[in-house]
């Protein structure tokens, strides 16, 4: 019997999450292959002058979490996993995403990452911010670099605010982005499994600048251009997944890269459109784990 693993966080108990883990199951399931939920917390490996591991070896790891250091010990042990621990680590950091979409030529908002700091030091100087309006104008986005749905993303129109922002975030690391006004409250998604584009939605907040469905947006079936087909398959490249949710945004020279997900939510793209990821992604892998 073929069989894989698939990783989720053990301490999230939300339903959100543990659907998904069900809903996996069932889609490789179909394709003959056993997939095995497996908590991170329960991954027994042993680092001394080798690398054991307490477990029978599966076939392929569909890492549904963003432990990247256990990926890496997976990995260390030559499992497969999707993705891989780079692809999690590239996307769960905003500014990293930045850096490889910029090194591959993609556009995306305009980004500044913010200077880091100490909890002893704080900030006692604030002319970077001065700096950050000059390229980007106000209002401009300051965004954590880690966060999901929507949440530690914060608009604001002028020095003052940004200060207080940076004041209240602290040590954590953020950036700086430029506002694109034509795509308030609206963006597109893109699931990308490989080299197809298997799902498209808009997403529309009529009451929020952030478009996603966690802050009141509703998503809609979407037809992408071809165009935005090629940008979201060169994104999720870029950041090294063999799958992704692609986010992009209309701005006036064109459609641009907002974000990329390693882990993105599927039932939403579910409700919308009738496509269900969670196949294409299953049949993605066992293509690639067994037809060699």
């Amino acid at each position: 019997m073929r069989k894989g693993w698939i990783v989720y966080n053990g301490f999230n108990n939300s339903s959100k999450f543990l659907d998904h883990v069900s809903w996996f199951i069932e889609s490789f399931k179909e394709l003959d292959i056993e997939l095995l939920p497996i908590k991170n917390s329960e991954v027994e490996i042993v680092l001394d002058d080798t690398i054991t591991a307490y477990f029978s070896r599966p076939d392929f790891v569909l890492f549904w979490d963003k432990d990247t250091l256990l990926a890496k010990t997976l990995e260390a042990l030559n499992i497969p996993l999707f993705n891989s621990s780079e692809g999690i680590d590239i996307c769960d950091n905003k500014y990293l995403t930045h850096i490889e979409l910029s090194k591959n030529n993609i556009p995306t908002p305009k980004t500044i990452v913010g200077p880091k700091t100490f909890p002893k030091n704080g900030y006692n100087d604030f002319s970077f911010v001065d700096r950050a309006i000059k390229n980007l104008g106000l209002p401009l986005i300051i965004k954590e670099c880690f966060g999901s749905f929507g949440f530690a993303v914060y608009l604001l129109d002028s020095k003052e605010k940004c200060i207080e922002k940076i004041i209240e975030i602290g040590t954590k690391p953020f950036i700086f982005q430029e506002y694109i006004k034509e795509s308030s409250g609206k963006d597109i998604r893109l699931n990308v499994v490989g080299d197809k584009a298997v799902a498209a939605t808009k997403r529309i907040n009529e009451n929020d600048y952030r478009a996603n469905v966690t802050n009141g947006g509703t998503m809609y079936p979407y037809t992408p251009t071809s165009e935005e087909i090629a940008l979201a398959i060169k994104a999720c490249k870029a950041v090294k997944c063999d799958f992704a949710g692609v986010d992009i945004l209309h701005s006036s020279k064109g459609p641009v890269v907002c974000e990329v997900n390693s882990n993105a939510h599927l039932k939403n793209v579910y409700l919308a459109t009738n496509i269900d990821v969670t196949k294409e992604i299953a049949s993605y892998i066992k293509k690639k784990v067994y037809s060699k």
